[in-house]
């Protein structure tokens, strides 16, 4: 007999080799039909794998997020079975699941595909879903893995393989399909409803730019024809957001290919916009005690094999600048807290001075795959609000609730009020990936943990990332249609401290190391702002909008007039321009209302004989007249 802890803290006894699907079926039967999978002792698994052992056990359904993921993992490896049915020989990358669906990368040899093939293929997923065809998980050797993919010709795989070891290597079977995977999957393919492929794209294999270029097929599956409905309404939706579309629309930003793909360039009305999101972090941080500091582009790359981050992101990394005389290599640095890790080390410090609060709009180099840049919120050059604390193991808790607060008081300034905080924990079965001592990273995330228990934060529990240095806690965002987007992050790291010796004295004389907080409470401007303009589709909070009215003159012999409602708002601390254009005032009020200014200022005779404005709200119509004293009043009770 073996003991089952359930969620709810109850224990139950079951016989050895029971299945989590048993275990529902028990419980009952609607239960049943709707787990997906199973989470055992904090990883998930099939829910038909036998049990053994004395586990704690949670049921997986559609509303839990692994219940999701195996859906879309499972429904990836059902489109690859059609795929290999309607075009034989072909040959599968990866087929992961994603945030919102899966993808397969697909190499079709000498077959067609297009976009126009795709309802072909959702036909067949959804006859093979009407099957009920299991997936069955078998262990295979290595030996028998390569034999079986060399047989079948199918390159993409054995290079997987080759990777592996014995003893991690799992096949899942439908029908005559077979693929490498180590799941979880599905019990069976019932539970894919309604599909709908979405696109395709071109992939390198591996990501690697000198490989071959495979067809990425993008799809989704849900439960229930409604949910697809919606999700595909949601689509809509977004599209007429995207932040790359208003983005140029409204002059915020712009790419140049001379300058080069990932590196935005700011025009004046985003500029505007982006210097009020940080004069106003930086007034906050201000009174909570930091002081900024400004560092380098790029250090020495010594500097980042200290730090741990070569290690890591080398290969994301733009590769060494070699100095035509000394011989010295530099790094675009990745990273802010290197330098802030110098700073802190550039004179001794007493625990007298701690917490020090450092922060800088640090601007930071990745080299991201051309296939994956996204407008502003996937790029190779982005500046972060990152900051860094250095104190004692006593001010930990508190210096991270100060935080917290923080962060929850940007995102709310900027109508961000959904969001779940997620701790990302280290991966219990991967350490490699990590750098210091167990003892530090279980301190770490204690801290985290604690800290989130005792205001009662909703959180939700992640295991596997975490960054390389420490634990954190990322905010997940939903905005205005639902979407969920990582912005601000916490996190607590008691490694960089010792790779980089910093120390302090404390009250005894003696030598101690600090504990650091990283944090960021937009995470990256450019994401941040890119996320903002598809949660607003344009229309920014009025204190942070860069062009907040425009004055109409009705003909030109108004322009003068106009001129000097302009310097005067001006002076009152608003941002404003004038449309001196030669067209009707129709024209004006629609092309204003399209570049989504919130007022507009019309001006004509009887406004220059009452020395006032009559003020137009964008999306609401008239405002009626007012003086330029109640207009500035108007707009600062809206600020």
């Amino acid at each position: 007999m073996i003991n089952i802890k359930f969620p709810d803290g109850n224990i139950k006894q079951y016989k050895s080799g029971v299945t989590a699907l048993d275990i529902a079926y028990e419980i009952s039967e609607g239960l049943a039909r709707n787990v997906l999978s199973a989470k055992v002792n904090g990883k998930v698994q099939d829910a038909m794998i036998p049990l053994t052992q004395d586990s704690e056990l949670q049921l997986l359904t559609w509303n839990d997020p692994e219940g999701k993921s195996t859906y879309w993992h499972s429904s990836a490896h059902l489109m690859a079975e059609a795929l290999e049915i309607l075009y034989p020989g072909i040959k599968f990358g990866i087929g992961p699941d994603i945030e919102n669906g899966f993808y397969y990368d697909v190499d079709f040899g000498n077959n067609e595909f297009s976009k126009e093939d795709l309802k072909r293929v959702e036909d067949k997923i959804i006859e093979l879903a009407k099957l009920r065809q299991q997936f069955i998980r078998s262990e295979v050797s290595k030996t028998e893995a390569l034999k079986y993919f060399t047989d079948k010709g199918d390159e993409y795989k054995i290079e997987l393989i080759q990777d592996l070891n014995d003893g991690e290597i799992t096949f899942y079977q439908t029908g005559d399909f077979i693929d490498l995977c180590r799941g979880p999957h599905l019990p069976d393919t019932r539970h894919i409803g309604s599909i709908k492929l979405l696109n395709i794209a071109g992939a390198y294999w591996r990501g690697d730019e000198n490989r071959k270029m495979m067809t990425r097929i993008y799809g989704i599956t849900f439960p229930k024809k409604s949910e697809l409905t919606e999700y595909l309404a949601m689509l809509e939706e977004a599209k007429k957001r995207d932040h790359r579309k208003l983005g140029a629309e409204l002059e915020l930003f712009m790419f140049s290919e001379k300058v080069g793909a990932g590196f935005p360039i700011w025009l004046p009305k985003g500029t505007a916009l982006r210097k009020k999101l940080e004069e106003f972090l930086i007034r906050e941080q201000e009174a909570a005690g930091y002081q900024q500091v400004i560092t380098p582009h790029l250090g020495k790359k010594d500097l980042y094999i200290t730090s741990g981050h070569y290690e890591k992101y080398g290969k994301d990394s733009f590769q060494p600048i070699h100095t035509p005389r000394e011989g010295e290599e530099f790094l675009l640095k990745p990273m802010n807290c290197p330098h802030h890790c110098e700073i802190f080390n550039y004179k001794p410090h007493s625990y007298k001075e701690l917490p020090i609060r450092i922060a800088e709009f640090g601007t930071v180099y990745r080299y991201e795959q051309s296939g994956e840049l996204h407008g502003l919120t996937r790029v190779r050059g982005f500046t972060q609000d990152d900051a860094h604390i250095f104190c004692t193991s006593d001010q930990l808790k508190d210096e991270f609730l100060a935080v917290l607060e923080l962060t929850k008081k940007v995102l709310s300034k900027l109508g961000f009020n959904n969001y779940t905080a997620q701790i990302s924990l280290r991966d219990p079965e991967d350490k490699q990936k990590y750098i210091g001592s167990d003892e530090n990273w279980e301190k770490a995330e204690k801290a985290i943990i604690d800290a989130t228990k005792e205001v009662g934060l909703n959180t939700v529990t992640v295991m596997g990332e975490a960054a390389f240095y420490g634990p954190k806690l990322d905010f997940m965002v939903k905005d205005a249609i639902g979407r969920s987007w990582q912005l601000g992050t916490i996190q607590v790291d008691y490694n960089l401290p010792e790779r980089f010796e910093l120390e302090y004295t404390g009250s005894d004389n003696q030598k101690y190391r600090p504990v650091m907080i990283h944090r960021a409470p937009f995470g990256s401007m450019e994401r941040f702002v890119g996320v903002l303009i598809e949660h607003t589709e344009g229309r920014f909070p009025l204190w942070v909008t860069p062009e907040q009215f425009r004055i109409l003159p009705v003909s030109d012999q108004y322009n003068e007039y106009a001129d000097s409602v302009l310097k005067k708002l001006i002076s009152n601390g608003l941002r404003g321009s004038i449309d001196d254009r030669t067209e009707s005032i129709g024209r004006k009020i629609r092309d204003t209302e399209i570049k989504k200014i919130p007022f507009m200022l019309i001006v004509g005779e009887k406004e220059v004989e009452s020395k006032s404005v009559s003020v137009r709200k964008q999306g609401e119509g008239d405002k009626g007249s007012m003086s330029l004293i109640d207009f500035t009043e108007f707009i600062i009770r809206q600020l």
